[in-house]
């Protein structure tokens, strides 16, 4: 009997704390994304459950006296966790991306290529540095930010580009049929903004 006390507190509680603490943290940093994007009508929810998770988790520890497996456990699973919620945020997608573009030769290469990609771009002359050079701005899917870079990049390797998240978006060009599928699709039907 005492065998199976031991295996079941030492074995089996540290692998469900993990499990569940990868749960508790992605469920976290899901919500922590939701809220800075402006889709707050679902992270209440996930916030209850995160917390539902976390005092069970935390009570179970105190109540086994502390055994070093279950705060090696805990700290694992918070570590996994937090990779699975950055796992979860680039296969989610949600949002839009800006990127800049800034490009001392062959701009309108560049520029042909991505509008040829359905990207809406938009371009500004300037001067930089070493002379005459084009800023391409261009705001999109993030579900279309890989496809895009891959585009500046194999076009134009010397191209000097930046990416930002946006929060918030009015009218603009955004291609048809990359709207990040399921996800996005849920993410608007959550969203706050009108």
């Amino acid at each position: 009997m005492l065998e199976l006390i031991s295996i079941t507190d030492h074995v089996l509680l540290p692998i469900l704390i993990v499990l569940a603490r990868m749960t508790d943290v992605s469920l976290g940093t899901l919500r922590i994304i939701l809220v800075s994007k402006n889709y707050r009508k679902i992270a209440p929810f996930i916030s209850f459950l995160e917390s539902l998770i976390w005092i069970t988790v935390a009570a179970r520890i105190i109540t086994t006296l502390g055994h070093w497996t279950a705060f090696f456990a805990y700290a694992l699973g918070y570590a996994l966790g937090t990779y699975m919620g950055m796992k979860i945020d680039a296969k989610l997608s949600l949002g839009r991306a800006f990127v800049r573009v800034i490009v001392a030769r062959d701009f309108d290469k560049l520029e042909q290529n991505l509008r040829e990609n359905k990207f809406g771009v938009t371009s500004v002359a300037a001067e930089g540095k070493d002379g005459y050079v084009k800023i391409l701005f261009i705001v999109l899917n993030r579900t279309e930010l890989a496809n895009c870079i891959d585009t500046i990049t194999k076009t134009n390797p010397s191209a000097f580009y930046t990416v930002e998240s946006i929060q918030t978006t009015n009218a603009g060009y955004f291609s048809e049929g990359r709207d990040g599928g399921v996800f996005n699709r849920f993410s608007r039907m959550l969203s706050t903004r009108k």
